[in-house]
Formats: C-alpha cells, sequence, structure tokens
C-alpha cells in the first residue's frame, strides 16, 4: 500500500490507496499522557500505550496540542498499514509518597 491521503469529510475520511478508495469512519480513542517537564524549561509527552509516541512542547498546552498530533498521527500510520491500534487499558493510577534510607 502507498502512503494514505486524507480528505475532509463530515463525521469520515477517505484513505486513498493504489487502486481503490476506502471510506472509514472517524473513531475516538482515549490515551492517558505522561508531561514531564525538562531542565530547558520545555515538557516531553509521553504516550505509554502507544510505544515510541513521545512530542514536547516550550508550553504544558503546546505540549497537550503535539501529543493530539502526534497520536492521530501514530493511529493514522497503523491503520494504514493494517496494524492493531493499541488501545488504552483501563487501570488505577496514584502517586505515593515513601520514606526511605538512601
Amino acid at each position: 500500500m502507498s502512503a494514505c491521503f486524507k480528505y475532509a469529510f463530515p463525521g469520515q475520511h477517505r484513505i486513498k490507496y493504489r487502486r481503490r478508495h476506502c471510506v472509514i469512519r472517524m473513531r475516538t480513542f482515549r490515551y492517558k499522557i505522561q508531561i514531564r517537564p525538562e531542565t530547558d524549561g520545555t515538557y516531553t509527552v509521553i504516550v505509554p500505550a502507544l510505544p515510541g509516541c513521545l512530542t514536547f512542547g516550550d508550553s504544558i498546552e503546546e505540549a497537550i496540542e503535539m501529543a493530539k498530533e502526534a497520536i492521530e498521527l501514530y493511529i493514522e500510520s497503523l491503520a494504514a498499514r493494517g496494524k492493531e491500534i493499541p488501545l488504552e487499558e483501563d487501570r488505577i493510577e496514584t502517586t505515593i509518597t515513601v520514606k526511605a534510607n538512601a
């Protein structure tokens, strides 16, 4: 398959392959992200459910917007290659504080 081309249709997009057109419906995905402040004042965003999907921004807001774009491109790339799209697993996350002799 060649690279896909996205056309704007309400609620769906068309993916154009070499000799055929495939219309699929737009799906909504939810992913948890981790935002880490860096020493240079920027913010790195990691998407644990999508291996290798990370980005950064100069502010938290920009980092979140960049993460949305990175996730969309990651998912579209998987879909174009016929790969399975990982879904976020439901799990409980919390932060704990511990004291240790270190």
